[in-house]
């Protein structure tokens, strides 16, 4: 038999027989790396253990250790969530069920929503079918052939995804036991190799994500393949719903939602309005030391603005149009996003390059219609307000406008402490799919090149992503994730090379030419609402001081000390120290464990003492009882705290 020559990960050669199988090859490497083997990467593309290595080759054996071969270990293991699904309810149809991070789930059309005593007893068939031993083998039919197969198993939504595939393409099966399932793979080859099962929760999922469509039911699990490290990762969920803001957020009363108002529209209350205030004032000052220049334009217009923008064009569909949304000359819309209402301001006479750069900043109110299965708490909203601007340039002040940018995000980020909780993403176009973008391919591939010079230049760490670009430009993300594991971003900074020619924004050049300028997209904190989630989680509702809606509660013992408790409040007012007191004729413990429970930084607790020496007696979030201070001395240390943006949360 001939042989092969295949390049490992290492960078090792070795000369193995054609036809040798990935596991083979483990195994042949050791013993341990063939027990841990999922699945093989050949040139790039992942394949079941079983694959054949017919000519020369770079290989990989993935490990759960690996992202690629976590995905496939779970995605098995979603298979094993269906199969025992249709064991317990034969009437159950499928539709999708992927690999997730740090899990999976699986779409099923019943007719009756799963309840928490289905949940156990779908945990335990799987735990049955992992202990059954089954062989998990591939197999591959014609598109006619596989619609005969689903149309006699009754699963409408699996013949809907055939459908779409091209005439002539072979389409692949996996099988275990009496289980059949469309799917492209690859798979372990054995249900025994899943060793930690969980199902964790069901929800209501539109079939495709569409609200339009049917809504299924959708069953999350994980798995691993050790019982310590699922444990580990309950643990870590447990964890989490104590930061999650859609729960925290509401029992500490920073926002709140109402059914009669509607989906992705949440109120915010009091204290989340105070520190978006207080958030918004400070970005709104920096960027005026920067040199931005603050803007105010309407909430909507006429589809004449979005059509020249290409928003009509490419992104009607995530608008809110009033009226008819097929009456073009007459529709108006809430706006997606600002840009061009600022154009329009720059326009307004003829502009020369000495004007330029120039930095536009609005505090905006956006509209988007997302699709209330993407929506949750503050992250995904149809209503919004974020830290929009529009720097306005020639080439030659690009790449300094942009790395000024990434400087006052960064310290935006490393004010709120954030800065090593995110990452930098480059969104690239997509070059197979062009009609998602305006402009050529030179231009998006020059652009691109521009951009990754200038990320280069400033040291970045990011990773590049394809298919995320605005339709107008290639941008840096920032990307955060919530304490669920959820990546979404937080700030963007993108580069525009098309709308000022669609706009016909010109300025005149050195060489009294008239030339189109470049555009840079940004936020600088990205949408309020969803740092406002990212805060709350970050800090489990424990708010630095200077953030705190309230900063100091004055607790005091009884009703005699009401005067001098208030002669206090009034000393923290006159400073600017958002303070609240507390004289319900409760036990001072009491108090104190309320005000511990709503997360405030300082508690002053008033006595006889306190009020025969004129002191306070200070409790603080972090150290808890202090002693006895003098009220000056406080407020002296509290202003400090505030002026510095000092992190001191927990």
């Amino acid at each position: 038999m001939s042989s092969v020559k295949i390049t490992l990960k290492d960078g090792s050669i070795r000369e193995i027989e054609r036809g040798m199988t990935i596991y083979d090859l483990a195994k042949s490497i050791s013993g341990r790396l063939a027990k841990e083997a999922l699945a093989g990467e050949v040139d790039g593309e992942v394949v079941d253990l079983s694959y054949s290595i017919n000519e020369d080759s770079n290989i990989n054996i993935l490990r759960f250790e690996d992202e690629k071969g976590a995905n496939v270990y779970l995605h098995t293991s979603a298979h094993i969530l269906a199969q025992a699904v249709k064991r317990l309810y034969p009437d159950a149809k499928l539709a999708t069920g992927p690999a997730i991070e740090r899990g999976f789930y699986y779409d099923f059309d019943v007719k009756v929503p799963f309840k928490a005593e289905d949940i156990v007893k779908i945990e335990a068939e799987m735990k049955k079918i992992i202990k059954e031993s089954l062989p998990i083998e591939r197999f591959e039919l014609s598109k006619e052939e596989a619609i005969k197969l689903m149309e006699e198993n009754d699963e409408e939504y699996k013949i809907e995804i055939i459908n779409e595939l091209e005439e002539g393409e072979i389409i692949s099966f996996y099988k275990q036991g009496d289980f059949v399932d469309l799917c492209a793979g690859p798979h372990l080859p054995n249900t025994k190799q899943v060793k930690a099962i969980k199902v964790l929760s069901t929800t209501g999922a539109y079939w495709r994500g569409d609200e339009n469509r049917k809504m299924l039911q959708r069953i999350y699990g994980t798995a691993f393949p050790k019982q310590k490290l699922l444990d580990e990762y309950l643990h870590q969920l447990e964890e989490a719903k104590k930061r999650d803001h859609n729960k925290l957020g509401r029992e500490l009363e920073f926002f709140t939602t109402v059914d009669a108002i509607g989906k992705g529209l949440p109120l915010l209350m009091p204290k989340g309005t105070k520190v978006i205030q207080i958030l918004q004032r400070f970005v709104e000052d920096e960027e005026e030391r920067r040199g931005y220049k603050l803007t105010k334009t309407p909430v909507l217009a006429k589809s004449d603005l979005y059509k020249i923008s290409g928003h009509w064009q490419h992104y009607k569909d995530g608008m809110f149009v009033v009226g008819d949304k097929e009456d073009d000359e007459n529709a108006v819309a809430l706006r997606p996003m600002t840009c061009p209402f600022q154009f329009m301001i720059y326009k307004a006479r003829q502009r020369s390059y000495r004007d330029l750069p120039i930095r536009y900043a609005e505090t905006s109110t956006l509209f988007r219609n997302e699709s209330s299965g993407e929506m949750h708490g503050l992250i995904r909203l149809r209503q919004f307000t974020i830290s929009e601007g529009h720097l306005i340039c020639t080439p030659e002040h690009l790449a300094d406008e942009v790395r000024g940018v990434v400087d006052l995000v960064n310290f935006m980020m490393k004010t709120l402490g954030v800065h090593d909780d995110v990452t930098y993403r480059f969104s690239k176009w997509d070059e197979n799919n062009k009609s998602k973008y305006i402009g050529n391919a030179e231009t998006w591939e020059k652009t691109q090149d521009i951009m990754r010079n200038i990320l280069d230049s400033l040291n970045l760490n990011y990773y590049e992503s394809e298919g995320e670009a605005a339709f107008y430009g290639p941008k840096l993300d920032i990307q955060f994730r919530n304490v669920h594991g959820k990546e979404d971003t937080l700030i963007t900074i993108q580069i525009d090379f098309s709308l000022a020619e669609r706009f016909d924004m010109t300025y005149v050049d050195k060489d009294g030419e008239k030339k189109h300028p470049i555009i840079i997209h940004r936020t600088s904190i990205g949408c309020y609402e969803r740092t406002l989630a990212m805060l709350i989680e970050k800090y489990a509702g424990a708010f630095p001081t200077w953030l705190s809606p309230v900063q100091v509660k004055v607790l005091p013992i009884s009703e005699k000390y009401h005067e001098y408790a208030n002669q206090v409040v009034h000393n923290l007012n006159s400073n600017n120290i958002r303070v609240e007191i507390d004289e319900r004729s409760e036990k001072i413990g009491y108090k104190i464990r309320e005000a511990r429970l709503e997360r405030i930084p300082y508690m002053l607790i008033i006595g006889e003492k306190e009020k025969d020496e004129n002191k306070v007696a200070v409790r603080s979030r972090k150290k808890g009882d202090e002693g006895v201070q003098e009220l000056e001395e406080f407020i002296v240390r509290i202003k400090k705290e505030v002026n510095d943006k000092i992190l001191n949360y927990e």
